[in-house]
């Protein structure tokens, strides 16, 4: 067949992975073949021939005992897409994918392929296919590939497709290594006007001391206030100027991380280490003018607008701009993890400026504002619903609390976090209480084990602060990993909603089709997240996020490395699928309320059916609409939910 007559898709992997000479040589030495509906390409045992590359049609695999289905059957399957014949599918293959390799690697067929409809193929020779595999041993290999090195071509394939739009991400693509100044180092025992002398002279705004082999940073402004607010003399040393809790990133870390950290914890500057341990040494500066150096579109300012806003008309304007920025993100095609913590730390620091200005200084330092749910583990990027609480310090007397806190909550809706459907966040009174109360509703739910019990101790172990004393937060968290770390019975009961919802999977372990979408948060994040959460509480791991939990369970030795990858490959899958599906329904909302208001119609009064309904289909991914490798990864991710699921069922006694 000529070359300039086959449409394969070489761009896509496995074919991508290919260099021109062997495309070419691909295209040239397929041929194209028809086969009728109920045709077996391929039956159980049959030495294989070729690998078949479908240009039109529908391809079924099936077990090698499923009964095959009549016309009339398949029919009915086809029109409905519910029927027991489409979940007896091992696999199911449409135009652009391929089946019939690993009939070849293993030397005979063990499934049944069965068209579905009339179908044609592009047939590669058994021969052609070897000697492919033989001069590019990736292509080879492509068929034998773990969940993660799937994830990485197709993280490759989307690198090259953006190019274009790549070079405009340099700040999200960039390490600290590119943007990092020399420190500036001076003795302890210098004098500020020595220390104003060198900063003028290197263009810096700060400078590194060593005091007793604790490493400080001394700013132009500490120097400043040094002078004119305390009066010292210009000969004074510099000593009792430094400040000692130094913010540190590495010089491998990429640039955006620099900015989270300088969100997080409210510096304009952050230190580079050789790596992240007190006695390391310091090896750069990044200063937040570096930073921002390296912002090439306005939607990357909006950490300089939050910081900058003065009311809270400013901060509306900011977090106005964080869609923008979210679908930059994605078509930038940043990773996944990295976008969810940079949207975290935003979203956190607009929601604590809003606490700072609604809530006086007296009660802030005797209080902390709590973040909850996915806000609380850092894995939320579009906005979600109000998930918050509140600790007051015992003693503390703040009888007015009620009117401050609901402000704060209409505050929060006017920056376009809806209210919580369940009622769970400070301008509800069961969400606000001093120390002791918290201990004491902690202590019933850990008796009660029933199922609102076992979710509000999953939404406190949650938690981070944003706002406050954030030592109240670490403190009621402590108190609850001890009450329950021991306790077998509870774990097991807490552990149980994991298996709540059944995996997208058939039983031969394709994926369910339904025409409405399979529901990627129950099936697939769900199970993760609270799986994962269950083993930090049972072995006390004090991180808030899933990914940064799966690390400290590897460290701990509770899980294998290889699975906690995995794990996490498939978690950030199911988040990049999912972001993709609230982008477009966002998309929709934002056309209907231009053409009439249709997009505020759920702020106006919505009802409450209605609106969980809407907010259940941003998590709905229609398979079809996937590409070849991306539903290969999709039910690769899923096999391995079912996998963990087992385990921990296994592990906590779930089975009875």
């Amino acid at each position: 067949m000529q070359a300039s007559l086959v449409d394969i898709a070489f761009e896509e992997p496995p074919f991508s992975l290919l260099d021109e000479r062997l495309r070419q040589r691909l295209a040239e030495g397929v041929d194209l073949h028809y086969f009728e509906a109920l045709a077996q390409p391929l039956v159980p045992g049959a030495v294989g021939e070729a690998v078949y590359i479908i240009h039109k049609g529908e391809v079924a695999e099936l077990a090698a005992d499923s009964a095959l289905p009549d016309a009339a059957t398949l029919d009915k399957a086809q029109r409905e897409g519910l029927d027991a014949w489409v979940s007896l599918r091992i696999g199911h293959y449409t135009a652009g994918d391929l089946f019939g390799a690993l009939t070849l690697l293993n030397g005979h067929c063990r499934t049944r392929f069965v068209c579905e409809q009339e179908t044609l193929c592009y047939q590669l020779p058994a021969e052609l296919f070897f000697s492919l595999c033989d001069e590019c041993p990736a292509f080879g290999e492509y068929f034998q590939h773990s969940l993660s090195d799937k994830a990485r071509l197709l993280a490759a394939q989307r690198d090259t497709r953006q190019g274009a739009s790549r070079d405009q991400a340099g700040f999200m693509l960039a390490r600290v290594m590119d943007c990092m100044r020399p420190p500036l180092k001076l003795a302890a025992s210098a004098s500020i006007e020595q220390g104003v002398k060198v900063m003028q002279t290197a263009g810096a705004d700060s400078l590194i001391i060593s005091v007793e082999g604790r490493q400080g940073v001394v700013t132009r402004t500490d120097l400043l206030n040094a002078l004119v607010i305390q009066g010292l003399a210009a000969n004074h040393p510099l000593a009792s100027l430094g400040s000692f809790a130094l913010v540190a990133v590495t010089a491998e870390e990429y640039l955006f991380q620099a900015l989270v950290q300088m969100t997080r914890h409210r510096v304009a500057r952050v230190v580079v280490k050789e790596r992240l341990t007190p006695d390391a040494a310091v090896v750069g500066v990044i200063e937040l003018t570096d930073v921002l150096g390296f912002f090439s579109n306005r939607s990357q300012l909006v950490s300089l607008e939050i910081e900058r806003a003065s009311d809270m008309a400013a901060l509306e304007q900011a977090s106005a701009r964080l869609p923008e920025m979210v679908r930059a993100l994605a078509m930038q095609g940043v990773h996944i993890r990295h976008a969810m913590a940079l949207l975290s730390a935003l979203n956190g620091r607009l929601i604590e400026r809003t606490f700072a200005m609604l809530v006086e200084e007296e009660h802030r330092t005797s209080s902390c504002l709590m973040l909850m749910g996915s806000e609380g583990r850092g894995e939320q990027i579009l906005k979600t619903d109000q998930d918050n609480g509140l600790i007051i310090a015992d003693g503390h007397q703040w009888p007015e609390n009620e009117d401050t806190l609901q402000r704060f909550s209409d505050a929060l809706a006017g920056l376009g976090y809806p209210p919580c459907p369940g009622n769970i966040m400070v301008s509800n009174p069961e969400w606000v209480a001093t120390e002791s109360r918290w201990r004491g509703k902690i202590a019933r739910w850990c008796a009660g084990r029933d199922g609102e019990a076992l979710m509000n101790l999953a939404i406190v172990f949650d938690a981070r602060a944003s706002g406050g004393n954030e030592a109240l937060v670490d403190s009621l968290r402590g108190h609850l990993v001890r009450r329950a770390t021991r306790d077998e019975l509870l774990l097991s009961h807490f552990a149980r909603p994991a298996l709540h919802f059944s995996t997208p999977l058939t039983l031969f372990g394709s994926l369910r089709s339904p025409r409405h979408g399979i529901d990627i948060k129950k099936g697939g994040i769900f199970p993760i997240v609270h799986g994962v959460r269950t083993m930090a509480l049972e072995r006390g791991v004090m991180a808030t996020g899933t990914f940064a939990r799966l690390e400290a369970l590897v460290s701990d030795g509770r899980i294998e490395a290889s699975d906690s990858a995995d794990l996490a490959e498939a978690l950030s899958l199911f988040a990049e699928l999912r972001l993709r599906q609230q982008l477009h329904h966002l998309e929709e909302d934002e056309h209907g309320a231009a053409a009439g208001g249709a997009g505020d119609s759920r702020r106006d009064g919505q009802d409450k059916t209605t609106a969980a309904r809407e907010a259940g289909s941003r998590n709905l991914i229609i398979t079809q609409s996937l590409s070849s490798l991306e539903r290969d990864l999709l039910r690769d991710a899923l096999s391995r939910v079912k996998d963990f699921k087992q385990r921990l069922s296994h592990r906590y006694h779930l089975e009875y």
